[in-house]
């Protein structure tokens, strides 16, 4: 087992380097008959995609899908996809200078420690243009869960730094979060945050901050009780986002400071239908979705390239100094939020298929 797939019902496998050829993903337990055009992924991708804004990477991508099985006249045959993207503006000659420095807080040390060998160039596999082929796969996720069960997600900036928004998740639309270069609904709050995007990138550093994502409207009796909880297998899913440090669900962290009278969920009758009077699960009870909004934050740390200058140690044990050069975000919120949606969309397509084998 060498960790490329991901899922089990709805289960994908992805491939490809940073300076390599391509990236690509193979979707296994895809449902037949549904609509899917290159258009239905690309526009997932081009949310992802480089050089999009002044505040990201200027990297010249264009990231263009192409579908090379599974689907005929338009639909899904229920046999594998695959999907693939070819890498074009290439620059591995930016690593040459430090490809024998193990470059501080990233893979590595760790990589070259485990295989006995790395691709510096961009960090080969390490690198976050792996999170191409899980955007092009959440894609087709998203699609079937949108059509078929009217589920919504959604994921946006909340958090830069310190600046933060107030907005209230079940406010937030997809129209409002693509109003602006850094992914956050609030306009008075979003300026702030590419005004600090932009010092830090001025002074070559780099920012993180947090994303928050948002299911609507999820059937009951989704996900397992014990090792494969809704709600762990969505940690898992997030916590394998490059740059990801921190996961929480529903009031998370905040509800050590509540007393339990205040943070149990209460249930109420209207008719014959059964509510809750607040959400402070965040969607699951018992790791099995409630039917009620699954709310979650993502903490992403400071990219780790940065042009400031830093001291490391060589392959070969010397002591050096090194700044990084290359193309780089100075912050990877506003294209990690598609990132967030897709996998929210995996991990739900996933046991939204386990529950209906199991009934």
């Amino acid at each position: 087992m060498t960790g490329n797939s991901f899922g089990h019902a709805f289960r994908i496998t992805t491939c490809g380097e940073s300076h390599g050829g391509a990236i690509g993903v193979i979707i296994d337990g895809c449902p037949p008959n549904l609509s899917i055009t290159t258009a239905d992924i690309q526009y997932q991708l081009d949310r992802r995609k480089p050089g999009q804004s002044a505040i990201t990477t200027p990297r010249n991508e264009a990231d263009v899908i192409h579908i090379l099985s599974g689907v005929f006249e338009g639909k899904t045959t229920g046999t594998p996809i695959l999907l693939l993207a070819y890498n074009h503006d290439m620059q591995p000659e930016d690593y040459e200078s430090f490809k024998h420095i193990y470059r501080p807080s990233h893979a590595d040390y760790s990589y070259h420690l485990k295989y006995g060998i790395r691709d510096p160039r961009g960090s080969g596999r390490a690198s976050a243009r792996e999170t191409l082929a899980r955007v092009a796969a959440g894609a087709v996720a998203k699609k079937y869960l949108t059509e078929q069960l009217n589920i919504e997600i959604l994921s946006y900036v909340e958090q830069v730094g310190s600046i933060r928004t107030e907005m209230n998740y079940q406010h937030v639309t997809p129209d409002a979060i693509e109003q602006n270069a850094i992914r956050c609904p609030d306009p008075k709050i979003a300026p702030l945050m590419i005004a600090l995007i932009e010092k830090v990138q001025h002074a070559g550093d780099s920012i993180g901050g947090i994303i928050k994502g948002v299911i609507r409207h999820v059937p009951t009796g989704l996900g397992e009780p014990v090792f494969d909880k809704l709600s762990a297998d969505l940690a898992k899913a997030m916590l394998s986002i490059n740059a990801v440090k921190g996961f929480d669900i529903g009031s998370g962290f905040d509800g050590v400071g509540m007393l339990g009278s205040k943070h149990n969920d209460a249930f109420y009758l209207e008719g014959n239908e059964i509510h809750l009077t607040s959400n402070h699960a965040g969607g699951t009870l018992g790791g099995i979705s409630s039917g009620a909004d699954i709310y979650f934050r993502v903490a992403f740390k400071p990219v780790s390239t940065i042009s400031i200058e830093q001291q490391s140690v060589t392959t070969d044990h010397q002591v050096c100094t090194f700044n990084a050069k290359g193309r780089h975000d100075p912050c990877v919120l506003p294209r990690a939020v598609p990132i967030v949606d897709a996998m929210a969309a995996l991990v739900i397509m996933d046991h939204y298929l386990r529950h209906q084998a199991l009934k």
